[in-house]
């Protein structure tokens, strides 16, 4: 794949390591890997998502790091990975489904918006935004049960103002009490929260990280250019391929673009659909006095939040949401890619 530098003036080109589509995968060692690899990151990130949850069923405002230290200081450090093994179990099935779906609807749709005509830096952006939605919608049906049941074990030890009044032993032991209060809809509350929360925010995403990417490697490219200029001025030339003006920047400098990309689109998808996020959480959680077993409506959740904090108060937790959605989507990213050239067929035609 070739990336122009962003102005037009410059004569020289990025050229990076060709993408891997669907077709060229290894299906069964990419979905082994990639249990591997994702439970691994699951594992690193699992505290900060804890504290996230913490703080967005709370009724007082507290610092993550204030949250953090609290629950350490309490509860003990294993606090922080409360729930975890649920989550794993339900997250190697669900990632399983997402990266399935990613990769299909990516590759189809890309083939299709070229087809049309669409300039292949748009296609790319509508490819991974609809790649992102659709992948998205189907990994939330495995991942909105593993949330509920994950979220209510990570939120016992607060305040009983703040959690549900039922004491899990393990994930089974809250599967069965769910599912006995409310029936196997209860594994479901917050479904359609869920999907205005993380359809959009994936379809932000990955339509963020490829536009993120272009700008990246075009700056880069206008930084290489002007160094060039420098040096032509010196009577040297450097950065040039075989005087061919194309750039073959190395697998570290690759990965360093594609994680910065990520971080970036990372903070922004974070920034756009946090307050739908503490909407979802609380759906999830709490069992709303209100309206007994039935949970709370969404219209009551809003407005128990506003209550108790103003409109800010939807953006409780964005601190930890912000850092762990950048550090997710750089490591999962990263990862991912990594994953990826692990499991190509003819690893000859990546180069």
């Amino acid at each position: 794949m070739n990336i122009r530098a962003a102005e037009e003036e410059s004569a020289q080109e990025i050229h990076i390591p060709a993408d891997i589509d669907w077709e060229m995968l290894d299906k069964s060692k990419f979905f082994f890997l990639g249990a591997a690899l994702f439970s691994g990151v699951s594992a690193t990130l699992y505290p900060v998502v804890l504290v996230k949850t913490r703080q967005q069923v709370a009724q007082a405002q507290l610092s993550g790091i204030r949250t953090a230290f609290s629950i350490v200081k309490h509860e003990g450090f294993r606090a922080l990975y409360r729930g975890f093994g649920t989550s794993l179990m339900g997250t190697i099935p669900a990632r399983a489904l997402y990266m399935a779906a990613l990769e299909v609807t990516k590759s189809n749709v890309g083939s299709a918006t070229v087809n049309f005509g669409i300039p292949e830096p748009t296609a790319s952006a509508i490819a991974n935004a609809v790649a992102g939605l659709s992948a998205a919608m189907a990994a939330q049906l495995v991942w909105t049960p593993v949330d509920v049941v994950s979220q209510r074990l990570m939120v016992q030890g607060t305040h009983p103002s703040c959690s549900s009044p039922c004491r899990y032993v393990n994930g089974i032991d809250a599967f069965r009490k769910i599912v006995k209060t409310d029936g196997p809809k209860g594994l479901y509350r917050g479904f359609g929260i869920s999907i205005l929360t993380y359809a959009p925010s994936n379809a932000v995403w990955w339509a963020s990280y490829s536009v993120a990417q272009r700008l990246v490697w075009g700056g880069i490219a206008c930084y290489i250019r002007k160094k060039d200029d420098e040096s032509n001025d010196n009577g040297n030339i450097i950065s040039s391929s075989n005087n061919n003006n194309t750039i073959r920047p190395d697998s570290r400098t690759v990965m360093a673009v594609q994680g910065v990309s990520a971080a970036m689109a990372g903070g922004v998808s974070a920034l756009i659909t946090m307050p739908l996020d503490t909407i979802k959480t609380r759906l999830q959680v709490l069992d709303g006095e209100e309206n007994g077993s039935r949970g709370p409506t969404i219209g009551q959740t809003v407005r128990n939040l506003i209550k108790e904090g103003g409109w800010l108060a939807c953006y409780r937790g964005l601190g930890p949401r912000w850092a762990s959605m950048s550090m997710s989507a750089t490591t999962m990213i990263t990862t991912y890619e990594f994953l990826k050239r692990l499991s190509a067929k003819n690893q000859e035609s990546l180069l």
